[in-house]
């Protein structure tokens, strides 16, 4: 019997294959964060940004006091995570969150799901400046500084005579508030629109 013969092991083809497996964990590593992170950071990218900030417990009860005594259709422009939808729905409110983030979206749905309120509580992937607030009396923004005067023009063209907005960080530059609620990142203005005049 001869004896066993041994091929002897090529070093290059076996760095070769080591690199080919590194090099695929990590651009597929590199893929899945960018996928991942491209709803959070594509904000960035458009003309008026509406960045993810998510609402303190200071600011959801300050925007619940300025709702103090309304009721109806409520909807939140760039829900996020859907607190404000969540909290407003368990306060009687029939409300919606409007937000372009997917990913933000199914948190939402499925955060209103496991607190037993997806039947109430409404979630739309959707762009807030063609969303229509015409069916709404109650309108919640949690916007951004250089959005502000752009919104003002839609809400006066699409709210109803009695319509409440309330803002969130920053007011509406150049309609009055009826009250101010809180101090500092977690100030609140609530206005109560009129179809006649605003001041």
């Amino acid at each position: 019997m001869s004896p066993a013969t041994f091929q002897p092991i090529n070093e290059n083809t076996k760095h070769s294959k080591l690199a080919y497996i590194l090099l695929s964990i990590t651009g597929g590593t590199a893929v899945t964060i960018s996928l991942l992170a491209a709803p959070f950071l594509s904000p960035a990218f458009r003309k008026i940004c509406l960045p993810y900030v998510p609402a303190t417990s200071t600011q959801m009860s300050n925007v619940m006091k300025a709702l103090r005594n309304r009721s109806g259709k409520l909807v939140d422009l760039g829900s996020g995570d859907g607190r404000i939808v969540r909290l407003a729905t368990a306060h009687g409110f029939e409300a919606v969150g409007v937000e372009l983030n997917i990913w933000l979206i199914l948190y939402s749905r499925f955060s209103s799901f496991t607190n037993g309120l997806s039947s109430s509580a409404k979630f739309y992937r959707k762009n807030i400046w063609s969303f229509d607030l015409k069916p709404y009396s109650n309108v919640i923004l949690f916007g951004a500084e250089n959005m502000m005067d752009v919104m003002e023009k839609k809400l006066a063209t699409e709210l109803s005579n009695g319509s409440v907005v309330i803002t969130c960080r920053f007011p509406l530059p150049n309609f009055k508030a009826v009250e101010i609620i809180g101090e500092g990142q977690d100030t609140v203005w609530k206005y109560v629109f009129r179809t006649d005049a605003q001041t």
